[in-house]
């Protein structure tokens, strides 16, 4: 008998020990799941505003390419005989572009343009606006034409023959457009620069 009490009360012990043990391993699995749920929350939180980063360098280069015009005609440099005396040309939007303002007069976001050759850099050229298509403003809008004129001898830019020579057409906001054009060996009263 004495034998079967020993066995019972070690029986006994294994019960209690292995309940503590199973109440240590499940809270050591709640402390792993916790552990885990933060880590998932840190990561996944990184990843948003990371993505959420992403997007707006995205939207930012569309914004930059979006205001962009194109070339819609040749350009025409008049000459007095022996310099270029005024530079034309015509811009549309490009497909998808929006509105941009070539105001000359306007003092804040407004159309500047540049003017560089191997003997000196201007970067703000007087110039005219004229609506050809479109409403009569200057605000060059989808599907409107407008003729940017510039008066290179007022600006001080002498331009004589076989000179090349470089306008950079910089709107308030989108990528700005560059026209570079090589005068001809001899000028005529109007001259086409393609």
């Amino acid at each position: 008998m004495s034998k079967l009490r020993r066995v019972i009360s070690r029986l006994r012990g294994l019960g209690d020990e292995r309940g503590v043990t199973g109440l240590e391993t499940a809270i050591i699995l709640i402390a792993f799941v916790v552990v885990a749920a933060v880590f998932a929350f840190v990561v996944l939180s990184t990843g948003l505003f990371s993505s959420e980063r992403g997007k707006e360098a995205v939207y930012a280069g569309l914004a930059k390419t979006r205001g962009t015009m194109e070339l819609s005609s040749s350009v025409i440099a008049k000459s007095n005989g022996t310099n270029v005396t005024t530079v034309d040309f015509d811009v549309v939007l490009a497909a998808g572009g929006d509105s941009v303002n070539l105001d000359p007069a306007a003092t804040t976001n407004r159309t500047v343009i540049s003017y560089i050759d191997n003997a000196r850099v201007i970067n703000s050229l007087t110039y005219t606006a004229t609506p050809i298509t479109g409403n009569a403003n200057t605000l060059l809008e989808p599907g409107e034409l407008i003729r940017i004129s510039i008066d290179l001898l007022a600006a001080g830019a002498t331009i004589g023959t076989n000179q090349v020579f470089t306008l950079e057409i910089k709107p308030p906001t989108g990528s700005y457009m560059v026209l570079q054009r090589m005068t001809p060996p001899a000028f005529q009263v109007v001259n086409n620069l393609n």
